[in-house]
């Protein structure tokens, strides 16, 4: 049997008295789609943040595909496998969409340590490069730099981007936020064509996107979880109704 793709053994992250992460501990199995979802402030993206080594947990350990990666920098877990999005789109604003996808393509790659010839040249790049462009419909804004792109092309360009280095896990924080409803959907459509082989864990602040998304969803509150189990059960929870959806307890 496949190790899972992730697992958080009680999992911290403190900011001095400041608990953001607290005691956190979470399973996502191969080929999962899971949605981590919580008020603001629950500490979502801060566990993002330490599950792809851009933090240090306080406490606690993270293991990729059965391995401990709760020391390793975030060069080292991406070479796990394991690949995320920023809520703040992070892209190359002056270069074009196919020379950022051709640098995305060749970060995991041996290649890049070729000095003397450029990316461009190899051609197996460019295929998976302008592959993934045409996946995410950005065919006709190739050679578009990416500063000039839509909001809403740039989030697309970046969840692309995760994809360059064929993640096992990918990491997705909030890819629809700031979007237009016509937008969401299109995102929402070319998250459901990702590869099945891919686990998928999602925050999203769209309820019915998230839901529609994911089978489990996992919900944090003050930087604990509050509940974790099938998207029905979490659904009807009436604590999560009270402190995620803001309803009272008569309700």
């Amino acid at each position: 049997m496949n190790p899972p793709a992730l697992v958080l053994e009680h999992v911290s992250r403190h900011f001095g008295g400041l608990k953001a992460v607290d005691d956190v501990s979470l399973t996502i199995q191969p080929c999962a789609r899971h949605a981590l979802i919580g008020p603001n402030g629950a500490g979502k993206t801060t566990l993002f943040n330490v599950i792809s080594g851009e933090l240090p947990a306080t406490g606690g350990q993270i293991s990729l595909f059965g391995e401990d990666v709760t020391r390793l920098a975030p060069h080292q877990r991406a070479a796990r496998g394991i690949a995320r999005t920023f809520q703040i789109t992070k892209l190359f604003p002056n270069m074009t969409v196919i020379e950022n996808m051709l640098l995305a393509c060749e970060a995991l790659d041996r290649r890049k340590l070729v000095m003397f010839r450029a990316v461009s040249s190899y051609a197996d790049l460019n295929q998976r490069a302008a592959a993934l462009v045409e996946q995410f419909g950005l065919s006709g804004r190739t050679h578009e730099v990416a500063r000039n792109l839509s909001y809403g092309e740039q989030r697309k360009l970046e969840v692309a981007l995760s994809l360059a280095g064929r993640p096992r896990l990918l990491l997705l924080d909030e890819p629809m936020a700031g979007l237009s409803a016509g937008e969401s959907t299109s995102m929402h459509a070319m998250l459901e064509q990702l590869d099945p082989a891919i686990a998928v864990l999602l925050i999203e602040h769209d309820m019915d996107i998230a839901f529609a998304f994911a089978e489990r969803v996992t919900v944090l509150h003050q930087g604990r979880m509050l509940t974790e189990g099938h998207k029905d059960e979490v659904s009807a929870n009436l604590g999560v109704q009270q402190i995620y959806l803001g309803m009272g307890a008569a309700e």
